[in-house]
């Protein structure tokens, strides 16, 4: 499959063309694997409908030799989730979603004894999954030119099926081992809300690695990031634990340009405070001592702001462009001046690696330890009766990161 030339919506609708409707059955568990005071039944949070969540009761399947069953604490809700809630683009409909989830083993089988990593893992350890799997035999934990996307399901993105605990928006979720099997990681060095952190920081842990093979990116570099919605708040926070110390925010919310500060932006342009992007492209300029920047980042999504953010980027300069999950949209630039003339190095980025996975357990350690207000992007948590309620209030932007957190 030619990554360079599929988007995601392609992707999902190959992954799951080729998996069958029904999950294999699992066998009971070893004596002694299990924890006490689990239940016989699970609630899962199913999307019904466009724009409407279902609570559902299932029963708990027995635990498999290769499985594991969390009890769920905290999820995230991402903007594949928004995505899937406004129209169910992969066609998925009824389904349980929520893949930046976390929680507590509280049984697994025999022959689960640590993560993909190579972590020893018990009952009671906390856990997160990935959205690479280890069922693609050409990725491997520690292999520097992996690919960003696995070849098998996502847990919060499977078509429903006899087990039904398949998403993180749930009180359980059933990490199926075999040809299921999903990479999983402990995290139990890690509080509940780094822990919530851990995917979306991955994309931009991801996203900085790609910036540095253009060779630009450097301790002293001026660098640019539009957006400061969580994807780009959380772009200036790997870049602040870096050491980057010139930093410019653009955005059109005061509150976000404030929040992107306190994340480590030495400096911030609100966009609606000038008109055409010539007055813009000063203004990044003037915070900069009259100098365009050397690197920008594109985190927005909107194909305007792509094609805008040339302007702010000086010649020889760089462009990482992360914001374009899914089909945002054209962007119209011009090749001769945004890009020739200029030459203007720029790497794309999506999703991440296992290898960055990894990475961004330590990026959250260091993150917290220099004092960045990490879990402040966790503005609104809900419980999971409320979890339609918890997708309006994403999808009417008026806090950063949504979690459902169960009590």
């Amino acid at each position: 499959m030619d990554m360079n030339n599929i988007n995601i919506e392609e992707i999902v609708k190959q992954v799951l063309s080729g998996m069958t409707g029904n999950a294999p059955a699992a066998t009971a568990s070893a004596p002694g694997a299990t924890s006490a005071g689990i239940p016989k039944t699970a609630r899962v949070a199913m999307l019904t409908d466009l724009e409407h969540y279902e609570l559902k009761e299932f029963p708990i399947p027995p635990v498999g030799d290769d499985d594991i069953l969390v009890k769920v604490e905290g999820c995230g809700i991402c903007g594949t989730d928004a995505h899937e809630f406004k129209r169910d683009p992969f066609g998925l409909i009824p389904v349980a979603l929520g893949h930046e989830g976390t929680g507590e083993i509280v049984a697994m089988g025999k022959n689960v004894k640590t993560d993909t990593a190579g972590k020893p893992v018990k009952i009671g350890d906390k856990v997160v999954t990935c959205m690479i799997f280890k069922d693609a035999p050409e990725i491997t934990m520690y292999d520097l030119n992996k690919q960003n996307v696995g070849a098998a399901d996502v847990y919060g993105l499977l078509p429903d099926d006899d087990i039904h605990l398949n998403g993180w928006f749930s009180d359980y979720i059933f990490i199926r081992g075999g040809s299921f099997g999903s990479t999983f990681f402990n995290v139990s060095d890690l509080d509940l809300k780094s822990r919530i952190l851990i995917e979306p920081c991955a994309v931009l842990v991801h996203a900085v690695e790609r910036a540095k093979t253009t060779n630009i990116l450097r301790f002293n570099s001026k660098v640019v990031v539009q957006g400061c919605g969580p994807i780009g708040l959380i772009c200036i926070a790997v870049l602040r634990t870096m050491g980057v110390e010139n930093i410019c925010a653009v955005d059109g919310e005061q509150k976000r340009l404030d929040f992107a500060k306190r994340m480590g932006a030495t400096h911030t342009v609100n966009f609606k405070d000038h008109k055409g992007i010539e007055a813009l492209a000063a203004a990044v300029k003037d915070e900069f001592g009259g100098q365009l920047a050397d690197f920008a980042f594109q985190c927005t999504g909107s194909p305007v702001a792509h094609a805008n953010i040339y302007k702010f980027i000086r010649n020889g300069g760089g462009l990482c462009e992360l914001g374009f999950f899914i089909n945002g949209g054209d962007a119209t630039i011009n090749p001769h001046f945004d890009i020739c003339s200029k030459e203007i190095t720029t790497v794309g980025s999506w999703v991440y690696t296992l290898r960055d996975y990894a990475t961004t357990f330590d990026f959250l350690k260091r993150a917290n330890g220099i004092g960045l207000p990490m879990s402040e992007l966790i503005t609104d948590e809900f419980p999971l009766e409320q979890i339609n309620e918890a997708h309006k209030t994403n999808l009417a932007m008026t806090g950063l990161k949504i979690a459902i957190i169960n009590k």
